[in-house]
């Protein structure tokens, strides 16, 4: 029996990657998934700048690009009739575009880069259980026997085998706020690079151009909704899509191509990310609200890093040390972003604080390309929402709607006590209570 460097479990946006990127470094790595590619699974198919460069380095843009990826130049954000957002990408600052891309492509193309640069590949194969020696996972057993290696990754998303097995802890928990339902249309006219970001009322929207000639459309119901929801999916989707106007006027006449796919069981976490033996990477470790799109360059982003925390590891007679300061890096890269993802996709409609803290941001171009950053992990959701900024539109929020004067000014304390208590929690591993 072959002895890997590093066995990694799962083979999508995470583990593929970290895959390819290790056997372009020399170790010996062995890819299990129990999916057989293509295959779907739920995303919000955005990748950001971040995220395609990666994706450029491990050699597969151009593919993605071939297969019908739109390069995404343009952004517009609405909330109701009182604030739009628009931005266009400046080529100046980002070398990279953002694409909606479908993951039955994007994962069959990432298992493919990873089995060309090297790794063993065996999809289609379950992992049942894990190996371990004087308390040290050194392995994982499969329908088809054992494979043995220095370290095994977990980077099977959120149901992960491996987190399970190891008893890997969760914290800072985040309830869902919405579940996501989405299609995709053919014969839709705008296929220009114009991804759309909204909410009406209390319905959320993602929609652009993905690959394959379609267009994807998603909304987002507030999760005590969604039994009405699949009551009749065709029929409350398509009047979904209708209650943005815009949104149902690009999608015009065009053909829903499949069925209405729904992602209605999830919450946010973080979970331990390493122990004796093992690793967790990408949503197997870290889950956050779906709302901003954030999930797939985060993988690619956390895989990158983890490959250089594995070669470094592998010089030592353990990786255990190198491992867990990985996951130090993990939690502070990922801490703000994390709630930032759950206040924006929080149940409800937005409310009148949020509204105008939202108007403020879009009324300064600065701060609207400084969201822009924050998308793309290169600023810190409190570089752009400051104190001062806060203040501000909390103040204006109470004259804007003095028939909500005493409804907002509950949620603006509430908020306070919200961001203290996150900031007393950062950096550390106990469990976090959820945050309404």
């Amino acid at each position: 029996m072959t002895r890997f460097d590093v066995v990694v479990v799962g083979a999508r946006c995470a583990g593929s990657p970290l895959a390819a990127m290790l056997a372009r470094r020399g170790l010996s790595v062995c890819l299990v998934d129990r999916a057989r590619f293509p295959s779907e699974t739920p995303s919000t198919h955005i990748m950001q700048p971040s995220g395609t460069r990666v994706l450029d380095q491990l050699g597969v843009l151009e593919a993605v690009m071939a297969a019908g990826a739109v390069p995404l130049d343009r952004m517009t954000m609405v909330i109701d009739d009182a604030v739009r957002i628009e931005a266009t990408v400046d080529p100046a600052i980002s070398t990279h575009p953002s694409l909606c891309v479908r993951r039955v492509t994007l994962d069959a193309l990432l298992v493919d880069a990873a089995a060309a640069a090297g790794a063993d590949v065996r999809t289609g194969l379950r992992v049942t259980n894990i190996i371990t020696e004087d308390g040290r996972v050194i392995g994982v057993d499969t329908a088809a026997g054992p494979i043995e290696g220095r370290l095994v990754v977990g980077a099977d998303g959120r149901h992960s085998t491996i987190a399970s097995l190891v008893g890997s802890r969760e914290y800072h928990i985040a309830s869902a706020g919405k579940m996501f339902a989405w299609a995709y249309f053919e014969h839709v006219r705008d296929r220009e690079g114009h991804a759309r970001l909204g909410r009406r009322g209390d319905l959320g929207f993602l929609a652009g151009p993905t690959d394959g000639d379609l267009y994807m459309a998603a909304i987002a119901i507030d999760m005590p909704k969604q039994a009405e929801f699949h009551a009749n999916r065709d029929a409350n989707f398509a009047a979904g899509l209708r209650a943005w106007p815009e949104l149902a006027d690009v999608i015009g006449d065009g053909r829903r191509v499949g069925p209405i796919r729904v992602l209605t069981n999830w919450h946010g976490y973080f979970r331990e990310a390493a122990g004796p033996g093992w690793v967790l990477v990408g949503d197997a470790g870290h889950f956050k609200d779906p709302a901003p799109g954030q999930g797939i360059s985060d993988a690619f982003r956390q895989a990158e890093r983890l490959a250089d925390s594995i070669e470094d590891g592998m010089g030592n007679s353990s990786p255990d040390d190198a491992m867990q300061r990985w996951g130090r890096w993990r939690d502070a890269d990922a801490y703000e972003m994390h709630w930032f993802a759950r206040d924006f996709g929080r149940a409800g409609a937005s409310t009148p604080f949020n509204t105008r803290l939202m108007k403020d941001l879009g009324a300064d171009p600065v701060a609207t390309q400084r969201l822009f950053g924050v998308l793309n992990h290169d600023v810190r959701p409190s570089q752009v929402f400051t104190p001062g900024m806060i203040a501000l539109a909390a103040a204006r929020s109470l004259r804007d709607r003095p028939d909500r004067l005493i409804a907002t000014a509950k949620e603006i304390v509430r908020a306070g006590r919200d961001n203290a208590r996150r900031a007393r929690q950062r950096g550390t591993a106990a469990p976090g209570k959820d945050s309404r």
